[in-house]
């Protein structure tokens, strides 16, 4: 019952900030200081329950390899969309989402492995904190450019449902796989969160709450630091 407890709250965070992003009537500053928050959070839970982990179990040559090609990967796909394919910027926040959510919520579900029902709160609180917020604003800026809500709210619960998934097969697929697979799989995801929050998250709350930005992350920033010492 867990994994489902957690896969509702995490991925239909995704579905949840797509009608909050399309419907709702929050100030355009407020949006901006809730994504400055996500970031904060999902900054420091990349170090702390993706790469902190990882150097130990695998070392930092290991983790410093795969963080590098998380952030390349996400570096990529992101150049594509933005130069080649003209996607707009919520199509940036939904690939951003997916990208490196998926590695993310493969971790989830190996943590979900251990039973410590504590961890798992850290990480997934973590991550809901940043999906809500991003999904609202990718949403949002997908409406902006022409978007209907409709295909707006489709794109989203496909990523909510690919997130889920990936949350699953990590629980199942990844139970008895070695450590250092798992290291690589967190790395990995830790390298494109590290890429989409200097690329797509900060940028955004920055323009739209300006210098609180910077407050707001370090608020989000002790947030996660709160969920993860809950979880020690």
């Amino acid at each position: 019952m867990l994994i489902f407890a957690v896969i509702i709250v995490v991925s239909g965070a995704l579905i949840i900030g797509a009608l909050w992003g399309l419907y709702g009537k929050l100030p355009t500053w407020l949006e901006g200081n809730l994504l400055a928050v996500a970031g904060g959070a999902l900054m420091i839970s990349a170090v702390i329950e993706l790469l902190q982990p990882a150097v130990s179990d695998s070392g930092i040559w290991i983790t410093a390899a795969f963080t590098c090609l998380g952030a390349v990967v996400f570096a990529g796909v992101d150049y594509l969309l933005d130069e080649k394919i003209n996607a707009d910027g919520g199509s940036g926040l939904l690939a951003a989402i997916t990208l490196d959510g998926v590695p993310e919520n493969l971790a989830l579900g190996v943590a979900l492995i251990g039973g410590n029902v504590m961890q798992v709160a850290a990480l997934a609180g973590s991550i809901l904190l940043s999906n809500i917020p991003e999904a609202a604003g990718g949403a949002k800026q997908m409406r902006e450019d022409g978007a209907s809500n409709k295909k707006i709210l489709m794109l989203w619960a496909g990523a909510a449902v690919l997130l889920s998934l990936a949350a699953i097969l990590g629980k199942v697929l990844l139970k008895n796989i070695d450590e250092e697979i798992i290291s690589a799989i967190n790395c990995f995801a830790a390298g494109a969160v590290i890429a989409s929050l200097a690329t797509e998250v900060f940028p955004t709350a920055y323009k739209r709450s300006n210098h609180w930005a910077g407050i707001s992350t370090t608020i989000g920033l002790l947030l996660a630091l709160g969920l993860n010492q809950l979880g020690s």
